[in-house]
């Protein structure tokens, strides 16, 4: 069993910052790429950014310089240090953790639950 848990959305006004964390724990060989994603309503789930086991990120456009994504491999940990915040940001944001439950398996994605950012004044 894999359990994926995501904690520090919240309530922010615009220009704010917020900081989200995203821990896996259970049956876990290894953990490849983690990443976030946000839905807002009415739209389509959308990457928001990734990064590798080696330390390689990824971002949208609309995130970039403003959102930074980092790791931490002993903790199982992902998190996402957003800044500037904008209310088109608000949305709900998933982790998404590509793992191997144990040696020789196949790697299988992940989500967590998700956790509510809204960024209004």
């Amino acid at each position: 069993q894999v359990q994926v848990v995501e904690s520090g959305g919240g309530l922010v006004q615009p220009g704010g910052s917020l900081r989200l964390s995203c821990a896996a724990s259970g049956s876990i060989f290894s953990i490849y790429a983690m990443r976030w994603y946000r839905q807002a309503l009415g739209k389509q789930r959308e990457l928001v950014a990734g990064i590798t086991s080696g330390g390689t990120t990824n971002y949208a456009d609309s995130v970039k310089g403003r959102f930074t994504i980092s790791r931490d491999n002993a903790k199982n940990t992902v998190y996402l240090q957003m800044n500037s915040l904008k209310p088109e940001d608000t949305a709900r944001y998933y982790c998404n953790v590509d793992l191997q439950s144990a040696r020789g398996t196949i790697p299988y994605d992940y989500w967590g639950q998700g956790t509510q950012v809204t960024v209004s004044s």
